[in-house]
This record gives C-alpha cells, structure tokens and sequence, in this order.
C-alpha cells in the first residue's frame, strides 16, 4: 500500500494505491500553492488517517533534479528550490518519492494503459500546457535536471524578418519566445484562434466547430496541425517510440487526435502503417497510478532499508 498525491497548481489529488493498482480514498482539495506548513499538514493530515508507515509518491507539477533533488515548480511555488524528498521525509518521518507528472503519466500508460506491452513509449501531453516523458522497457529516462522528453519548450518558432507580423509567434510562460507551448496547448489553439481570427473562443468550443465543419475552426485546427506535426514527426523520427500515449483536455477529441496521427506519420521518413498516437486509457487516474509504480520500485530498489531507514535521497529515476 502507498499513499499518492497528484499534486497541480490549483488541485491536491490524495488516494491510497495498492500494489494491483486500485485507488481507495480519494480526496481532492485545494492546493496551498504559496505555504509550505499548510501543503505538509495537507499530506500529514492524510497519511494520519490511512497512511500508517506506508510511503507517500507525489506526482508533481514541476521538475526535479534527480543529482540534488531539489524541485523547480512554476506553479506550487512554496515547493519549489526545496529538496522537497528530503524535506518532506523530515517533516512526515516516512520515505518520499517525488517524481514529474507527465513522467507519471507516461510510466502508468506504459506499464497499465494504452502502451502496455510496448518497449519504447513518448508519453505526450497536450493540456494546459504542451509535456511529454520517455519510458524504455517500462522505465523512466531522464535528463539533466530531470528533463527528458519535454517537447514543448525550447524555441521552435521563429518571426519572419520580412515580415513579422505573418508567424504567430508569442512568449511562453518559461519566458523564451517561440516555444511549441504557446501554440500546442489547449490555451496555445485558443491565442492561434485569436491571431487568425480576432475571437477568442474556448479550446473545447474550437473542436467541436471544426468536427460541425466550421470554416473558421478548420483554419485554425488546420494551423494547429502544421505547427505541431512537425517538431512531433522529428521526435518520432529521433526516439524511434512505437507509441505514443496522448492525455491532457485536447486529447478529449479523438478526431483531433487521429488527425494529429495522421499528419504527423506523413513527416516522418519512413511513415508507420498503423497509427503512433492513441488516446491514453488511463484518465485522471494516470497521475496517481504512476506515482505508486515509482514507489513500488522505490521500495524494489530500497528493499533491505524498507521500513526503517527513511534518510536516503527518494527521488528514484534512472
């Protein structure tokens, strides 16, 4: 048994997750983004009730460096600089592993989900944001800083310099310009809509006009695809992945999602018969899920410490 946080911006999801992979005790509450006393009594307060000594796995709206395990989290800024492993260990005298939340979700889909089975997997995210994990023979890969896979941020759109104004080219929240973020995600299709057309209209509205067949939501979703199926072909062309797990809002489409499928097969070199990109199964659930697989293999690889010694560094990635 586990304790499970998924832990976002505006949400703390907490559940308890057995080794089969069934979720018992859900709760959700609100997150207090900006106080660390108040998110440690969230998870204490929890694990009094049901947690015994049994470890807690936080899937987390953030990256953690996996040489000094300190997180970077834009969006749950009382964690973020923290050694948050070490010091949630301190605070909750139980071992805590802290791991990416598109990584836990790209691990559930891999082991539990929609690539099961599947040796190389690109877990992708197209959400509030554009994110994305590695998962080779049913384990992460990670970066420096615990980056890895993470497509959405880095320039890849550049202005014109004849002529400016004919690229939709915006600041992303990282604060580089021109990254896929700022036009792939479900707010990303909304400012493309704006920059075509002037109006500014719900992501969920937008696919639904386009599948109604809409003129104006074909020109956008038409932009959308151009934008994205290219930095996505070249993935697929570089990590070799035989599927690819979409989760986020704009995967609620499945229209969107085999046309995605299907424009970016057409970039790559040598185009795949059956379809790359599928819908994650796993839901909601994903987050939780993936976070109690790392704990599960936390305590595989901790197994002659488990339950006693809980100092060691828990943030578990290979």
């Amino acid at each position: 048994m586990k304790i499970c946080a998924d832990v976002g911006g505006s949400f703390v999801t907490l559940a308890v997750v057995d080794r089969a992979g069934t979720i018992s005790h859900r709760r959700r509450l609100t997150t207090p983004a900006d106080s660390w006393d108040a998110i440690v009594d969230v998870f204490r307060s929890f694990a009094a009730i049901h947690g015994a000594d049994a470890p807690l796995s936080i899937a987390l709206s953030g990256f953690v460096d996996p040489a000094s395990g300190v997180v970077t989290s834009a969006n749950v800024r009382c964690v973020s600089g923290r050694r948050l492993a070490t010091d949630l260990e301190a605070a909750l005298a139980r071992p805590v592993i802290v791991t990416n939340d598109a990584d836990c979700f790209v691990l559930a889909e891999a082991r539990r989900g929609a690539a099961r089975g599947h040796q190389r997997v690109f877990g992708i995210i197209l959400g509030t944001g554009v994110g994305g994990g590695l998962v080779q023979d049913g384990r992460l890969l990670s970066g420096a800083g615990g980056v890895a896979g993470e497509w959405g941020h880095g320039p890849i759109i550049t202005r014109s310099r004849s002529d400016p104004a004919a690229t939709p080219y915006f600041q992303c929240g990282c604060g580089r310009w021109g990254c896929l973020d700022t036009v792939g995600a479900a707010r990303g299709l909304e400012r493309l809509h704006v920059w075509l057309h002037g109006e500014n209209t719900d992501s969920r509205e937008i696919t639904a006009r386009w599948e109604a067949g809409d003129a104006r939501a074909a020109a956008t979703i038409d932009l959308w695809l151009e934008l994205v199926a290219g930095p996505l072909a070249t993935i697929l062309n570089t990590w070799a992945a035989t599927i690819a797990p979409v989760g986020g809002g704009l995967s609620n489409c499945g229209a969107l999602i085999r046309e995605l499928d299907i424009q970016v097969r057409r970039r790559m070199l040598a185009m795949p018969p059956a379809p790359l990109l599928v819908p994650a199964s796993l839901g909601a659930d994903a987050g939780l899920l993936g976070a109690a697989l790392m704990a599960d293999d936390w305590v595989t690889t901790h197994k002659s410490l488990w339950p006693l010694d809980v100092t060691v560094q828990s943030t578990f990635r290979t």
